[in-house]
């Protein structure tokens, strides 16, 4: 009879009714009560030896419900940290697109800066610019129009002192050949176009010829009286010169020679021709084809040169004349540049006699302001020398 085989007393047979042992669970350990049959080990759950008793009792039943409790706590976590996280990561998702967009309206406000800085920039270079070329031109036409007047006040001058000398030593009585060259004698003063001269050895000026008909006026001597009416407005007026034409004197001057010398048919312009002899600002010069080689014509020119801008007859103007400061220029005729130059030379003489250039007695004086009425009166009838 087969003997059976030995067992280690520590390992009771599975015939004799015993469950068998319990083998460590490899699970964290979680307290459920006051249980003391166990103690925790490096591997896991071991049973202690003093409590074989109560761990045969409880142990099957415990351990599945720690395994359920623990996985439901894990998944509660799990579940709490994936919401956690994804809420965190929304946040962020959402502060980086605000930081992106800000990022972008920051570009584009430095973008829009940048191009208006260069706009500016570009601005300012040509403002600069176009004010140095302005300063340019501008000094220039300074230079220009300053080197202009020096040569007028030059000429000015030496005008001024010529008609001072020839002023000083003319008198009704000897006047001088040189300021009235209708004196001079036929042989120096040479043939004049218009005009015939008789020898004759009176100083009596001889009678001009009627440019019309082209014969001499019948030679009388001509008579001089003085008006006392005219030489008594003179004298209040010597005594206390003005260019005030209210003053008796030059209101009458004004009535009855200026006045009509200087009525043209273009009435608006000849408001400002009489405005600018008057003030002494009309210029006279002969037109481009009879002006001096080194004189530029003037770019804004009214008229024709065959039309007087003043009377407004087709007439060959050898003359134009410019009021003031203006660039414009108007031709006008033979008989109106005489009729101007008239009313000048009458203007020009009482200056120099308000200037004190005059010295004469108040006699002589009184018959060169008749001569000079004289002249303007012949010139509005039509009378002028004609040009050679």
């Amino acid at each position: 009879m087969d003997s059976a085989p030995l067992r280690p007393a520590s390992q009771p047979c599975p015939d004799e009714g015993h469950p068998p042992p319990l083998e460590a669970v490899p699970v964290p350990w979680k307290s459920v009560g006051p249980c003391k049959s166990y103690r925790e080990s490096p591997r896991g759950l071991v049973e202690d030896p003093t409590g074989e008793e109560a761990q045969g009792e409880e142990g099957p039943a415990a351990a599945p419900l720690d395994m359920l409790r623990l996985r439901s706590s894990s998944m509660e976590i799990r579940e709490k940290g994936s919401e956690f996280l994804k809420e965190e990561l929304h946040k962020a998702q959402k502060e980086l697109k605000l930081k992106d967009e800000e990022c972008e309206r920051l570009s584009r406000v430095r973008e829009q800066l940048e191009r208006e800085l260069e706009e500016l920039t570009a601005s300012l270079f040509e403002e600069a610019h176009r004010m140095v070329r302005e300063a340019n031109t501008k000094q220039a036409a300074s230079e220009k129009q300053l080197e202009e007047a020096r040569g007028k006040i030059d000429m000015l001058q030496a005008e001024v002192t010529a008609l001072k000398t020839l002023v000083l030593t003319s008198t009704p009585a000897s006047p001088n050949r040189e300021l009235h060259p209708q004196l001079l004698s036929p042989t120096k003063a040479g043939p004049r176009k218009g005009h015939s001269r008789h020898k004759s050895t009176s100083s009596t000026p001889c009678p001009p010829v009627c440019p019309a008909a082209g014969h001499t006026l019948t030679p009388d001597k001509e008579g001089k009286e003085v008006d006392t009416t005219l030489f008594a407005e003179f004298q209040a007026w010597r005594a206390s010169p003005t260019l005030d034409k209210n003053c008796p004197f030059l209101e009458r001057v004004y009535r009855e020679d200026v006045g009509p010398c200087l009525d043209f048919t273009t009435q608006e312009l000849s408001a400002l021709v009489r405005a600018a002899v008057e003030d002494n600002t009309l210029t006279i010069e002969p037109v481009a084809s009879q002006m001096p080689p080194g004189v530029k014509v003037a770019a804004a020119e009214c008229g024709s040169a065959n039309t007087c801008a003043l009377s407004g007859l087709a007439r060959a103007c050898r003359h134009r004349i410019r009021l003031g400061d203006s660039e414009s220029h108007y031709y006008i005729s033979p008989s109106s540049r005489a009729r101007i130059t008239a009313v000048c030379n009458f203007f020009t003489y009482i200056r120099y006699i308000q200037q004190g250039l005059v010295r004469q007695e108040a006699e002589p004086m009184f018959w060169e302001i008749t001569r000079l009425r004289k002249e303007m009166s012949l010139a509005k009838l039509g009378f002028f020398p004609q040009e050679a």
